[in-house]
Parts: structure tokens; C-alpha cells; sequence
């Protein structure tokens, strides 16, 4: 897999505003947020995309979105509801390909978005 992005954050090779970090997953503020709050969640093991996801690596979408739950909770939006969304491929809006969730809240979010 070419080197992305999320692996050099990561890395800390680039800077961003990292608000958690475990074993597994790292999240990151989105420079361009679509909601007040707008959270990267990436692995550290990179993916690509959802396409390239191995079923030996299941766990990795689980500590994603186990991830954001946690954060959802500490920062206590978690019962007021957030949005999770993981974009797979150009034309569904991936501009990374390392998989990451997206976490938004901080407003009442509609649907469709847009």
C-alpha cells in the first residue's frame, strides 16, 4: 500500500489535532469539518477502503466504530446522537485511501445530507 496521508499523521510526521488515540485507532479533527464536531477515526494498520477490507481484519471496522462511541461518550454529545459515515471509493466522497470513519455532531444533522 503507497504511503497516505493518515499513516504520516499517524507517524506524527504531520501535524493534526489528535483527540484519541489507543492500540489501534487514531482520531483527528477534520480540516474541512461538515459539522461542528467532525472526527477522523483511522487504524493504524492501513486499508485502503472497505472493498479492501480481508475478513481476518473484521476487527479493525469494530475498533473504528468502538472508537467513536467512546469518544461520543467522553465528550457527552453520545445521547444528544451523532452521525458515523465511512466513504468507500472517489465517487462516494474518498479523498484518503486509508479507511476512516467519520464521526459528525454538534447539530442536528438531515438526511439525505447535503
Amino acid at each position: 500500500m503507497t504511503d497516505t496521508l493518515f499513516s504520516k499523521i499517524i507517524r506524527r510526521e504531520i501535524p493534526a489535532d489528535i483527540v484519541f488515540e489507543n492500540a489501534h485507532v487514531v482520531g483527528f479533527r477534520d480540516i474541512n469539518p461538515q459539522a461542528p464536531v467532525h472526527v477522523l477515526f483511522v487504524p493504524r494498520d492501513p486499508v485502503p477502503t472497505l472493498n479492501d477490507l480481508r475478513h481476518d481484519q473484521a476487527e479493525l471496522v469494530g475498533q473504528l466504530a468502538l472508537a467513536a462511541a467512546q469518544y461520543a461518550r467522553e465528550q457527552g454529545f453520545a445521547e444528544a446522537g451523532y452521525r458515523v459515515v465511512i466513504n468507500t471509493n472517489a465517487a462516494a466522497g474518498q479523498t484518503v485511501f486509508h479507511i476512516h470513519l467519520h464521526l459528525l455532531a454538534g447539530r442536528t444533522l438531515s438526511w439525505p445530507p447535503g
